[in-house]
Formats: structure tokens, C-alpha cells, sequence
């Protein structure tokens, strides 16, 4: 039997948890003029969601992650590639050859891939404008195109005042929707919530928690029951309990008990096996990320993992929330109702040592 839990790509059709009203929230704005900024921790599934509620829609859509952008030109390289994955060259040649640096464009005669490039060196702002300006004008207000710009915190460290410049040209366009998701609550929340900031009140704010415990429950259960017919609600509330509902672990976790469920049948606690079997596997970048943490977030790390209190007099308070901050904006620590370690499995790691 095929292992019914998918993690660390984007997830759809059978693989996708719930999250209705959540789709359907999204598919609103898809639908009207208007743009939606999406923030959420990382790996709490708001791709999946915002690439269910597009398919749902039908209309064409371009998909950047600004984590994977290393200058301005190659933001301006990625997006007019991604127009030219939903729009045919011959069709809208004529309006690249207006552009004032014109790219070099060329096909994957295997893959059918298109590939983009600028001259080195060239004004990356007069790129981004030309092609920004390409997207709108090649549709209407009512054949807008949707333009998802992901981890949309990073424009912060891309170029200096490219946030002023980017807002400058959003304004006036028309025929696009844009759905901004960002993983940094405080970055995203200093670009659209601070009264000086370009993009202040840019679009609707959103924010995706975890899944509702229940619904989540009856995702992995129903799907456990395929190699674990008499106890898997027991297993779907020890494997929520143990992530403390996180989306991506808990599927993880799952996927892990399957594969034992199914290449080792006799093997008695499936739970605690797959969690050996996780953590062992990742011990050695585990280790390599300890190495490289500071001696203060380390020490919160350990209080976190044993769910003790910060407030011990050790450090100052001032120390200990730069500290937590620091540990949110790189991935370590997240924050829902308390601050937690993010990785549960990092967390047994920690504990561990």
C-alpha cells in the first residue's frame, strides 16, 4: 500500500488536511480585487493552501519564493519566467521587445522549461519595472492574473528602498492579485501594520494557525487505519500530542509509523520507534546546528525542551526576548500560544543530550 502522509512539498487531492474554511477564505479574495497578506510559521502549510484555493480558481498564477532570490534581477528573472510558463512567447513577444534591457530567453528543447536571463550588471529596479509592467498589461481586470511572492519578508534584505519601489508600481496596477505570504511575523508585520512603511495597509491580513485538533485527528486516523485497523485514533492523538499539532511533524511522524506499520509489523511501539528513527537520522544536522547556535539561545533551547521557565535570573529579561527573537526570525523557535521549538524532534534532540 502507497504511504498515505506526503510532507516537505506542496500537498494536494488526497494528501491535503482540511483546512476548508481556510480555502475558502483565500478563493474570496482570488476572486475580487483585492490582495491578501498571508503570515504564518514555516512549514504550517499556507503554500498548500494558497495553491489549493488558486487551482480551485482557474486562473493563471505566478509563484516566487523570495528566499531563493538573490538580487533584484533576478527577482525580475524569476517572474518573467513564471509569466512565461502561462503565457505563449509568440504571444506576447512584441511587448518584451519594448522593454529597455531586453533578456535573453531560451527552451529546454527536453524538458520544454524556459530559461531567463539579463546581461550582468544591468539597473535590476528598470528590469523589475519592464516586467512588472509586462504582467499587467498582458490581462484585464477581469482576467486578472494571481502573483504569490512567498517568504515576502526577504524584499527587506534584497536591495535597499525596494519595498518603496515595489509599492510604487503595485499601486497602479489593476489586473493583478497579490497574495504576499511571509513566515516572519515581526518583519511582516513592521511592513504592513507600520503607519511609514510603504506597504502600510497594503491588502487583508490573514493569519494561519494550526489545524483545528479534531480535524486533524480525523485526517490521520482515517489514513492510519489502512496498517493500523484497531488503534489508529489511539496513534493519531499520540502523534498530535507528541508534535503538539503541527502540520508538517505530525505528517512526518505519521509517515514514519506507516513505513514501520507496514516493513515491520512486529514491531511494538511504532510511536517511539519512528521517533528514534527521526531523530537518529537527523542527529548529525542536528549537531551541526547546535554548533553554530550562541551560548544564550542555547540555554533557551534547553529550558524550552524540558518546558521550563525562562525567568530564572540567569539572564536579563531584555537578553532572553532578543534572544527568543533572534531564535524565531531563524527557524528554531515558533510562536502560538507560548514560544515552542519548532522541530519537536530537535526539541527530543536537545533533551537528549
Amino acid at each position: 500500500m502507497e504511504n498515505p502522509f506526503k510532507y516537505g512539498t506542496i500537498v494536494d487531492a488526497d494528501y491535503f488536511t482540511d483546512r476548508v474554511n481556510e480555502v475558502k477564505y483565500i478563493s474570496q479574495f482570488v476572486h475580487s480585487a483585492n490582495h491578501l497578506i498571508l503570515i504564518s510559521p514555516r512549514r504550517f502549510g499556507k503554500s498548500s493552501v494558497v495553491a489549493k484555493a488558486i487551482k480551485q480558481s482557474e486562473r493563471k498564477s505566478i509563484t516566487i519564493n523570495l528566499q531563493q532570490v538573490t538580487s533584484v534581477a533576478d527577482l525580475s528573472a524569476k517572474l518573467l519566467r513564471g509569466f512565461l510558463k502561462v503565457h505563449p512567447m509568440e504571444r506576447i513577444r512584441h511587448l518584451i521587445s519594448h522593454f529597455r534591457i531586453i533578456p535573453t530567453i531560451s527552451t529546454n528543447q527536453i524538458t520544454g522549461s524556459v530559461d531567463v536571463s539579463f546581461r550582468p550588471g544591468v539597473d535590476g529596479t528598470i528590469l523589475l519595472e519592464d516586467v512588472m509592467e509586462l504582467i499587467e498589461k498582458a490581462h484585464t481586470e477581469k482576467e486578472r492574473i494571481i502573483v504569490v511572492l512567498d517568504e515576502f519578508q526577504e524584499i527587506l534584505d534584497l536591495a535597499p528602498r525596494l519595498d518603496k519601489k515595489m509599492r510604487a508600481i503595485m499601486q497602479e496596477q489593476k489586473n493583478i492579485n497579490y497574495i504576499l505570504l511571509g513566515s516572519q511575523e515581526s518583519m511582516m508585520t513592521e511592513i504592513f501594520e507600520r503607519k511609514k512603511s510603504p506597504f502600510y495597509h497594503f491588502g487583508e491580513m490573514m493569519r494561519l494557525g494550526k489545524l483545528p485538533r479534531d480535524d486533524f485527528h480525523h485526517f490521520l486516523s482515517e489514513r492510519l487505519k489502512g496498517c493500523f485497523a484497531t488503534n489508529s485514533e489511539e496513534l493519531a492523538d499520540n502523534i498530535l500530542d507528541y508534535t503538539n499539532n503541527h502540520p508538517y511533524y505530525s505528517q512526518q511522524l505519521a509517515s514514519s509509523i506507516w513505513n514501520i506499520g507496514t516493513l515491520q509489523p512486529e514491531t511494538e511501539d511504532v510511536l517511539h520507534t519512528a521517533i528514534d528513527q527521526i531523530v537518529t537520522t537527523h542527529g548529525l544536522d542536528y549537531e551541526r546546528l547546535w554548533m553554530n547556535i550562541n551560548r544564550t539561545s542555547k540555554w533557551i533551547l534547553q529550558r524550552l525542551a524540558s518546558e521550563s521557565a525562562l525567568q530564572t535570573g540567569e539572564y536579563p529579561t531584555s537578553t532572553i526576548y532578543s534572544a527568543l527573537k533572534r531564535l524565531q526570525k531563524d527557524g528554531y523557535v515558533i510562536y502560538s500560544d507560548r514560544y515552542e521549538i519548532e522541530d519537536p524532534f530537535f526539541k527530543e534532540w536537545i533533551s537528549r543530550g
